[in-house]
């Protein structure tokens, strides 16, 4: 519990510095370009205009998700799928991508999957405006449910914080793991309820309950749940459960993995 603790506030008290190096890495990553950032909005609507035509025009023949189109339903999804994907990618990497800053100044490691994670809200809060454009260009009207965005946001945050301190930690000690988790990542895609609507999938009852047990399935159902106002987060208990205890674990093992190298990370590159 200690090392939590240590590695929480280590966030809080550098959170000017993750700022700073956000916007920094923004920057960084498109000023080759002439469009320059737009591309992190052009890039995940072009996709979402490729998955539209493929499963909802192509596959679905345009039907609507119970009384809801497909391109809002999926609309929702994808904007937290692209953002989760580039989140968890790029925190795994993090670290081992910086490893030549680590070496030459001291600060605590442990921000920069932080860094990645608050650097990517840049392409996810105008993709989050577009959502909330759709959904109201269908005459989907805002309810008391909205307000929940604010809790699902924190699930997000927390579960990519969690899994992505986890995943730079294992990347530094075994190099092929980011591979790896490259492959485990695209199978989640299809797993996560992004595009696939398991409730009418004809899957087996037991089936879609194991699958409701992923934490991405849950923080992007929950989205739908909001902007859809479906329902409460309370109101699924057991999954808020489970989720919150798959983050705490994934916070433990990281921070006792990273707490336990951090300081040897430049002997493993």
């Amino acid at each position: 519990m200690k090392e939590i603790i240590t590695v929480i506030k280590e966030q809080f008290t550098h959170i000017g510095m993750i700022l700073r190096m956000s916007r920094y890495e923004d920057k960084a990553d498109y000023q080759s370009h002439y469009l320059g950032l737009a591309w992190q909005i052009l890039n995940p609507a072009i996709q979402v205009g490729i998955y539209y035509l493929i499963f909802g025009i192509g596959l679905r023949q345009s039907q609507e998700v119970g009384d809801v189109p497909f391109i809002v339903w999926m609309l929702i999804g994808v904007t937290v799928w692209f953002y989760v994907n580039k989140s968890i990618l790029g925190a795994s990497n993090s670290i081992f991508k910086q490893i030549s800053l680590v070496s030459k100044m001291k600060f605590p490691v442990s921000i920069l999957p932080t860094i990645n994670i608050v650097s990517n809200l840049s392409s996810y809060f105008p993709m989050v405006a577009i959502v909330i454009a759709t959904v109201l260009s269908f005459g989907i009207s805002p309810t008391i449910y909205w307000i929940q965005y604010i809790y699902y946001f924190i699930c997000l945050i927390s579960f990519l914080f969690a899994f992505g301190l986890l995943n730079a930690t294992i990347t530094i000690l075994v190099r092929d793991y980011h591979i790896f988790l490259q492959s485990i990542i695209r199978l989640f895609f299809y797993v996560s309820g992004a595009i696939v609507n398991f409730e009418n999938s004809g899957l087996p009852e037991y089936a879609v309950n194991i699958l409701r047990l992923n934490p991405i399935y849950y923080i992007i159902d929950g989205f739908r749940d909001t902007f859809l106002s479906r329902g409460w987060f309370f109101e699924k208990a057991t999954y808020t459960l489970v989720f919150w205890g798959i983050v705490f674990i994934l916070l433990i093992l990281g921070s006792h993995l990273h707490m336990k190298f951090r300081a040897k990370f430049v002997d493993y590159i």
